[in-house]
């Protein structure tokens, strides 16, 4: 079983800084759901979908350009990147996005076209080959579609 499911074609979902505290950080804004109780739904639709995921979290910035390069290396399908507040500052995680061979979706549980103006930059959406924000936890779900489709 576990050879057929490493033969699935994988989809790194990679969140970062202060995705950990989902559940209890804003939830008027990010909702009630933990970040594990999305992995868990992402696992079961990718099997699904013919899938793997492979789900990580980091609140440090180079650790993601680590991933995304390792995405590329290890050729992965896609990935679904949630870059929090990285989103809007980091050139390095656009420069990785578009060093790579990988489709990058870019996913957000809140819209950030409705929130602070800072937020209205986004960095890695110069990059992104498609969006999903202001679904909640449904922008995850919404995006491992998308990237079934690709």
């Amino acid at each position: 079983m576990s050879e057929q499911r490493s033969e699935l074609p994988t989809v790194f979902v990679l969140s970062g800084p202060n995705l950990n505290l989902l559940g209890t950080r804003e939830p008027e804004i990010y909702g009630h759901d933990t970040l594990n109780d999305i992995h868990a739904r992402l696992e079961a639709q990718a099997a699904e979908l013919g899938l793997r995921v492979e789900c990580r979290q980091t609140n440090h910035e180079g650790v993601l350009i680590d991933w995304l390069h390792e995405a590329f290396v290890t050729g992965a399908k896609a990935v679904l990147l949630n870059a929090g507040g990285y989103t809007h500052t980091s050139v390095a995680i656009h420069d990785a996005i578009k060093s790579i061979r990988v489709p990058v979706i870019e996913v957000h549980l809140s819209d950030p076209m409705k929130r602070e103006e800072f937020r209205h930059l986004s960095y890695v959406g110069m990059a992104a080959v498609a969006h999903f924000a202001g679904h909640g936890a449904n922008s995850y779900t919404l995006a491992l579609d998308a990237a079934a489709r690709l």
